[in-house]
């Protein structure tokens, strides 16, 4: 891949190096549950409530008193901490020199800028890493710089750093390294790299192992977390402050053709990468996060981004229609498909493109990767399930599957399903002659990069988060590694008979406070997403009025209305399907649901997204 540099400069040199590379006050009844109740649904699924949120706190303003407690519930305790969450003045960190090693960095790249060194992004290929590297990409070209990319392809290098593609990248002339959304555990990587002639600026946001590469400057926000600054952004968000710093000092450069204002204009325009891989990498909406994904989802609604505009109209998001719910369920998955199952390339070149027709070109094809993802997610949740079918999950405190049939694009996704479905940490491994590649999801009571770290000495390589990791493991290692995880998860999980999922209700309503004001009142929380979630109820002795399978009779589609037929209320339970067969017209049910608003050929309606039901007590 080839970033075209500003019209009217001639890098010769350039367009030789990276021509071969990969890609690269309302009176409403309110009633808080007593805290701490818990009760079991028909799913296993606990029920547990948030403690009501003091009287006091409620008293303080004269907001929606439902929309305070569930504000109080994530975490706001006085009445200006609710006004600069709903008015998005939430904890906005601006000043991108604050992170560590960020001036070093900063100063290294505008170095190369001046003295026309060329540049290498190197990536990632999931949605995090694709928009970090068409950021970056974009920043630097715009500052005047010599830049290309470098995204390794999943399935023939793998995640992070590897020697071949260094010196491939070298090869080609860079002088500078710069990673985004990689690199934090590649302390053999680094030295590589610099043997190899090329200095290097390490940007990542995952855990941070036990030595740092020996890179020109490292830039991650969890070295900032003993100095109590510590923000968990993304790969994007990190790669964006980095963007952030290199256009300001730019900007002040008496060499550069970027003025202060066009500096500041670029940073704006740079917001809708961020948004779109700060919510598909499940990062918490909150505090800075919550604020730069706000601002990005403001810029999508603009459709500036052309390949991001072809990419919403294949996948049927509007403009109007762009939230974080858009992003995870619709624009995420397009843009992951091609790094699982091709090359991201793909999707990076679609983010980079200027020309419609183009454009829609590049979408259409994503659109079919898409569809063959979900086929082939199917088809790996069916082999994984035939895998464990001798085992009970319920006395397995981890569910570990290997085979050669599944590609390293999708184990992830199997993954997940797994854990999903039986509330235990899952791990799907590829399993080669030689080498075996594995993806994990786990549950909020097991840390998987930390049982990974401790069986670290089996792995070639590995990195990640808690809930989710990777790793690459020696074929011949395969069974000790199944044996130390199993004992690892044992030890951690304690009495299995205790781990279920639950839901963590915010509070309960009576049916006739479910409306278009509580609605418009809820959507004031929004972006929502990890760590910032809808609010969450519980609404008793709902009445069936009509009740049915959709999705091929994985999802349950329904209407009900209060025990004392006041209005009807349309719901879908996605995964419910099963409970089709349980439910009679006119009986009273209890509902766990978020509350959103259904678009459907120009039309609006409330829905409950139902979480989960139960048959009501007498």
């Amino acid at each position: 891949m080839v970033a075209q540099p500003d019209q009217g400069r001639k890098f010769p040199i350039f367009c030789a190096v990276f021509a071969l590379s990969t890609i690269i006050g309302f009176c409403v009844p309110f009633r808080a549950p007593p805290g701490g109740e818990s009760t079991l649904s028909a799913t296993d699924k606990h029920w547990n409530f948030h403690p009501p949120a003091p009287e006091s706190f409620l008293e303080s303003s004269h907001e929606h008193p439902v929309l305070l407690q569930v504000l109080y519930n994530r975490g706001l305790r006085d009445k200006a901490e609710v006004a600069s969450f709903l008015q998005g003045e939430d904890a906005v960190q601006e000043n991108p020199f604050r992170l560590t090693d960020m001036s070093a960095a900063v100063a290294r790249i505008v170095r190369a800028i001046e003295t026309r060194e060329v540049i290498c992004v190197y990536g990632d290929f999931d949605a995090d890493g694709v928009t970090a590297t068409v950021l970056m990409t974009t920043a630097l070209q715009r500052a005047g710089a010599l830049v290309g990319a470098y995204i390794p392809n999943r399935v023939d290098e793998g995640y992070g750093l590897n020697v071949e593609a260094l010196r491939s990248i070298a090869g080609k002339g860079a002088d500078l390294l710069v990673t985004v959304d990689c690199g934090i555990r590649s302390v053999a990587e680094v030295a590589d790299a610099a043997e190899l002639g090329m200095e290097v600026v390490l940007t990542d946001h995952h855990t941070i192992g036990p030595e740092l590469p020996p890179a020109l400057a490292v830039i991650n926000p969890r070295r900032d977390a003993r100095a109590g600054t510590f923000q968990p952004l993304a790969g994007v968000g990190v790669a964006y402050r980095l963007a952030q710093g290199v256009l300001r000092v730019v900007a002040q450069q008496p060499w550069s053709r970027l003025s202060t204002e066009e500096a500041a204009q670029e940073e704006q325009l740079l917001l809708d990468l961020v948004a779109i891989g700060t919510v598909a990498d499940l990062m918490p909406l909150q505090g800075e996060n919550r604020s730069l994904v706000r601002r990005g989802l403001s810029e999508l609604r603009q459709g500036k981004r052309v390949g991001l505009y072809a990419l919403m109209e294949t996948a049927s998001v509007p403009l109007t229609g762009i939230d974080s719910s858009a992003i995870s369920f619709r624009i995420a998955p397009r843009i992951n498909a091609a790094g699982r199952l091709a090359s991201a390339k793909m999707a990076y070149d679609l983010l980079r493109c200027d020309d419609y027709d183009t454009a829609c070109e590049m979408a259409a094809s994503l659109e079919r990767l898409n569809q063959q993802r979900q086929a082939l997610t199917a088809e790996a949740h069916a082999v994984a399930e035939r895998e464990i079918a001798g085992l009970d999950p319920s006395t397995a405190p981890i569910l570990i599957v290997a085979s050669d049939e599944f590609q390293s694009g999708i184990v992830g996704l199997a993954a997940g399903k797994l854990s999903d479905q039986f509330y235990r940490p899952a791990i799907v491994i590829e399993q080669g002659e030689e080498l075996c590649r594995g993806s994990a999801r786990s549950i909020a009571e097991f840390n998987m990069i930390a049982a990974l770290d401790r069986v670290g000495s089996l792995l070639v390589r590995h990195g990640g988060h808690s809930r989710a990791a990777g790793f690459t493991v020696r074929t011949e290692q395969l069974p000790a590694l199944r044996e130390a995880l199993a004992e690892t998860a044992a030890r951690e999980l304690g009495p299995l008979e205790d781990l279920r999922p639950s839901l963590l209700i915010d509070t309960e309503l009576e049916y006739d406070q479910i409306d278009w004001a509580l609605q418009g009142q809820l959507a004031r929380m929004e972006p929502v997403g990890q760590e910032n979630e809808p609010g969450l109820f519980l609404c008793r002795r709902c009445r069936v009025r009509s009740v049915r399978s959709v999705g091929g009779g994985k999802h349950l589609k329904i209407a009900i209305d209060g025990h004392d037929y006041s209005q009807v209320l349309d719901g879908i339970g996605f995964g419910l399907g099963e409970r089709v067969a349980e439910l009679q017209i006119g009986s009273l049910i209890d509902i766990v649901f978020h509350l959103e608003v259904n678009q459907w050929q120009g039309r609006r309606s409330l829905q409950l997204n139902l979480q989960d039901l139960r048959s009501s007590a007498n």
